[in-house]
């Protein structure tokens, strides 16, 4: 059986404060994390067409541009927490570090509150309820956390097996937990099971995708009558919690708010529910262990719903919180699953594997060289010490051949995700994910077509003989030619969300640390095809949908210029060596534990409606 796999989120000190840039490098290594932050007149990127270029994206060059937008200022004012101002890349943002020393705060954070009810259990819930549930605990609290549940939810017999129970008044129906409920946390999985929520939502907005909110809701009744009835349980004063941004689309979309009598908030992990409860618990002797999070007010009724917010943050373990709105929130992790989170991963190693195996190199070592080593050492790499750090440790000839990967990758998959951002913006992605929801049940005398699995394909069996005979600690092999194609992905990623206006710690967390901290090493220790498999529906249809772009347009214009003899893009190597971006990676790892995320190979992510269906 394959090894366990060790992560460490944390960057060694390098600089005496949080704002000041640092300029050393690590003694003990020559794998130097650049710092760059006060390098802010690198070169802007854009997309501009060349005479001649054809149309393809690799005609793109470098022109100069107007300096990046960012939001306006996230600030906020809390009576409880310690806030801080950091400085990422020039920027200055306000965060406030977790810990378990804080934990005793809690109850004054969550003043006024008797009864936190989780609803739901998919990827969040179980998660979001343990972890609170434990805090609360040793705060020595007597808030209860409740989980609320449809009648005749198969998760009932999971959130038991955890500690919740009925006979504690810790396990209920779902309309009497938000009832009872003072702060009511609407994590519902997006699993899309019953066909009459999917087809109220088309009927109910069939012009806007971002409707696709109802796929988070798995009631047997129409979608309208469900929020109505949600928010008409709920207190007056209560508070209404979300971890995504969905919700807010879907009441602006048909002409709603929501009621003027509670107040929203959201706090939204940079991680899945697993990774979540995993550090947690691996990190009780670590103070602050945990995954990020932002956290955004939309509506505050009593003044209550900054504390609160950030007390449910501290509560789940995260290391650090910082603000964001549920609008960006939600363009940034639709994006971002779409892309090196999940979708784009999917996408260049099936593109990679097919060329290496193609130009003779054998199957075992082209899945090392592909997958293995973006989950396993690229992203340790990349999470210790950031991504000058993948270049540094190639060889001369080995950061030639990264650089031509990079050049060649970096504006094509730039091409793909500035479509991609767009259609989320505009809410026509979300629109294709309740289309493809509807298809999943018979209707109109057509058959039902549900998702496939794609873990039965020769490069996913490959894997599974790859893994099973894996030394204890192997990372995989620091292949130059992929580690190119995956840090130019990386870096065009960025450069979307900087150019779209999101703050500094929402595209860090969004594109960097979730993806090398909490979904790769699940992927290293299960593979690629197994996380598309099973995570959320609507990351499972992104993921279908986007990875073939992203195969395609590297193998019909990366791959070609390369083997064309494509000269090296010196500008945009020089660029990415010296991006203010690495020192505000720099800034947001110091402010990580040293604990490290020890994934097994049997690790369990499988959502509960999955792991008990005949799929």
């Amino acid at each position: 059986m394959a090894a366990a796999t060790s992560y460490s989120p944390a960057l060694s000190a390098a600089s005496e404060t949080l704002t000041k840039p640092v300029t050393g490098s690590f003694a003990a290594t020559n794998l130097a994390f650049q710092s760059s932050s006060s390098k802010l007149g690198f070169k802007s990127l854009t997309l501009r067409r060349c005479a001649g270029g054809g149309g393809s994206a690799l005609a793109a060059r470098m022109v100069s541009t107007p300096a990046i937008k960012l939001p306006a200022s996230l600030d906020f004012d809390t009576s409880i927490f310690k806030k801080e101002k950091i400085s990422l890349a020039g920027h200055d943002e306000y965060i406030v570090r977790g810990g378990r020393n804080l934990f005793h705060l809690l109850p004054d954070a969550f003043k006024g509150i008797k009864q936190i009810g989780v609803i739901g259990w998919g990827s969040q819930g179980p998660a979001q309820a343990q972890n609170l549930r434990d805090s609360l605990a040793e705060a020595k609290s007597d808030i209860v956390v409740k989980v609320g549940l449809r009648k005749g939810s198969r998760s009932f017999a999971e959130a038991r097996a955890a500690g919740f129970s009925e006979e504690n008044g810790t396990l209920g129906d779902i309309w009497e937990t938000i009832s009872g409920s003072d702060l009511v946390l609407l994590l519902i999985s997006d699993s899309a099971q019953c066909s009459e929520v999917i087809i109220n939502i088309a009927t109910i907005a069939p012009t806007n995708a971002i409707a696709a909110t109802a796929v988070h809701l798995h009631f047997p009744y129409p979608l309208a009558d469900n929020y109505e009835k949600v928010f008409s349980h709920m207190k007056p004063n209560s508070i209404l919690g979300l971890s995504h941004g969905f919700l807010l689309g879907h009441l602006q979309s048909i002409g709603l708010d929501f009621p003027k009598n509670i107040s929203v908030i959201a706090v939204c992990p940079k991680g899945m529910g697993p990774s979540v409860r995993r550090l947690y618990v691996q990190g009780k002797e670590i103070n602050g262990a945990g995954i990020n999070s932002s956290f955004a007010v939309h509506q505050d009724v009593d003044g209550r719903a900054t504390n609160v917010a950030l007390g449910w943050s501290v509560a789940l373990g995260s290391p650090f919180t910082f603000a964001t709105t549920l609008e960006q929130e939600y363009k940034s992790d639709i994006f971002g699953e779409r892309g090196i989170l999940l979708g784009a991963v999917h996408g260049i190693v099936e593109s990679l594997f097919k060329r290496y195996t193609e130009n003779g190199m054998g199957e075992d070592l082209a899945y090392k060289n592909t997958v293995e080593c973006i989950t396993g050492i690229i992203s340790k790499r990349i999470s210790t010490k950031g991504m000058i750090a993948v270049y540094n440790a190639l060889s001369e000839d080995g950061k030639r051949e990264f650089e031509k990967a990079y050049s060649a990758s970096f504006y094509p998959c730039m091409d793909i995700l500035y479509e991609c951002y767009e259609d989320v913006a505009s809410g026509s992605e979300i629109r294709s994910v309740v289309l493809a929801g509807r298809r999943f049940y018979e209707k109109e005398g057509l058959p039902a077509f549900p998702m496939g699995k794609i873990d039965q394909t020769r490069m996913w069996k490959v894997g599974e003989r790859v893994r099973s005979t894996r030394p204890a600690g192997d990372l995989g092999p620091l292949y130059p030619f992929t580690a190119g194609v995956f840090v130019a992905l990386m870096m065009a990623q960025i450069e979307i969300l900087r150019k779209k206006g999101h703050s500094y710690s929402e595209i860090i967390n969004e594109s960097v640390i979730e993806s090398v901290d909490s979904l790769n090493p699940f992927m290293h220790a299960r593979g690629v095809s197994f996380m598309v498999d099973n995570c959320s529906t609507t990351a499972r249809l992104g993921s279908r949908k986007w990875a073939p772009r992203f195969d395609y347009v590297l193998t019909q214009q990366t791959f070609v210029a390369v083997d064309n003899g494509a000269a090296i893009n010196q500008d945009l190597i020089s660029n990415f060596l010296s991006d203010p971006v690495h020192g505000a990676i720099e800034v947001c790892a110091e402010l990580r534990p040293t604990v490290d995320i020890s994934v097994p190979p049997d690790a369990d992510f499988v959502r509960p409606e999955l792991r008990q269906s005949s799929n």
